[in-house]
């Protein structure tokens, strides 16, 4: 198998991969169960529910703005855990989280440091707004190549068209093939499973501990624990 270094693009998965949204959506949640006196609920009850719920809601209205669908979903995740209901406000406040949820702290380091070697390059499952505040904030800012959502495509991952699009934007914007692209994820569900159905390589980021888009079924090329991992291993790599 060719070396990461001939590799020319790395396409990223954001919520997950280089944000921890698992704690972003229990911080968001936290209110309300304060409020409501259920400050106890366990993280892995909040998360399976949500992840559910966030699923089904992307297939429903694949076209819905992504902090407007966390918008949707609240009052339903906070009656799947036998909360009532949330009012107007709560529920916007919860959709606008998205771009406060916290980086990983291995993330920005490892961001400047894998651009050095690749193009950068967006394909979140999010609205342009979201993804703005959050590089902007937890990402500090760190430039990248291309900035790609779901928003801009109408349709959420694991769609095959939201990977179709990505390859076209890049062939056209910078030359580069779909055999020069590496998906780069937490997700195997949103991101390895259809990248290998679509012949792309992918580096698993297994961020330990991480609870949503997990399968049985685990499919990667290369596998890290952090981005941090990932790129101390590139920075050793030798060019072939």
């Amino acid at each position: 198998m060719a070396g990461l270094k001939n590799f020319g693009l790395l396409s990223f998965d954001v919520y997950g991969t280089l944000i921890d949204y698992e704690t972003g959506i229990l911080s968001a949640l936290q209110p309300l169960l304060n409020t409501r006196g259920r400050a106890d609920v366990p993280r892995l009850q909040v998360l399976e529910a949500y992840s559910e719920l966030e699923v089904r809601q992307e297939e429903a209205t694949p076209s819905m703005p992504y902090s407007q669908l966390l918008a949707t979903i609240f009052p339903l995740l906070a009656a799947k855990l036998d909360l009532p209901p949330p009012t107007e406000e709560e529920s916007q406040a919860f959709g606008n989280s998205v771009g406060s949820w916290p980086a990983f702290p291995d993330t920005v380091d490892a961001l400047r440091r894998l651009a050095k070697h690749y193009k950068l390059v967006v394909l979140s499952n999010v609205d342009r707004a979201s993804f703005s505040r959050t590089n902007s904030g937890p990402l500090e800012g760190v430039p990248f190549d291309l900035i790609i959502t779901a928003q801009d495509i109408g349709s959420y991952k694991p769609s095959p068209r939201n990977f179709e699009y990505m390859l076209t934007a890049v062939k056209d914007k910078f030359g580069i093939e779909k055999e020069q692209v590496l998906q780069t994820a937490q997700s195997q569900s949103h991101d390895h499973h259809p990248a290998r159905a679509m012949g792309i390589k992918s580096v698993w980021i297994a961020r330990p501990g991480a609870v949503m888009g997990n399968k049985e079924k685990e499919i990667y090329d290369w596998k890290f624990d952090t981005l941090g991992d990932m790129a101390d291993a590139i920075d050793a790599e030798p060019k072939h």
